[in-house]
């Protein structure tokens, strides 16, 4: 059994979330201010933590499957997350998790407490994605995509 850490990358907030391969089941874990400049910090404390074998960061592509700015800003993330931490970091397509959060958070919580929640909720879904979907074999390594250099 292996445990993955699951991460929805924004400009201003990471939602994290852990999962493992057997159970599938992905819980949130928190939300990291993505300008702390002890992020990878972070992220590598949580990963020893929950014993996280891989991390799959959520990647926002278009409809037709190209990289707009918010994917290239992700992949650009998950190239440097697994430079600086050497832990096998793989890329997911993340369509509709923010829409899954809002729902599963929808009616549970006040509007302030569903903001802090919502990014790890989301980190929840793209893991369950992933895990689902066999993500540790089909999903690609920031390194294996091509775009512009990091």
């Amino acid at each position: 059994m292996a445990r993955w850490l699951g991460i929805d990358h924004g400009t201003r907030r990471l939602g994290v979330a852990v999962a493992d391969t057997e159970t599938g089941i992905a819980s949130p874990v928190e939300q990291l201010l993505a300008g702390d400049q002890r992020l990878t910090e972070r992220i590598r404390r949580v990963a020893r933590e929950y014993a996280a074998d891989g991390i799959v960061v959520g990647w926002p592509l278009n409809a037709d499957r190209t990289e707009g700015p918010q994917a290239v800003l992700a992949r650009r993330f998950a190239a440097a997350l697994a430079r600086k931490t050497g832990i096998d970091v793989r890329l997911w397509d993340e369509h509709l998790t923010s829409f899954e959060a809002d729902e599963k958070l929808r009616g549970q919580l006040t509007r302030k407490k569903r903001r802090r929640r919502h990014d790890a909720v989301a980190a929840a879904a793209i893991l369950a994605d992933f895990l689902a979907h066999d993500g540790p074999d089909a999903a690609p390594r920031p390194a294996d995509v091509e775009g512009p250099a990091p």
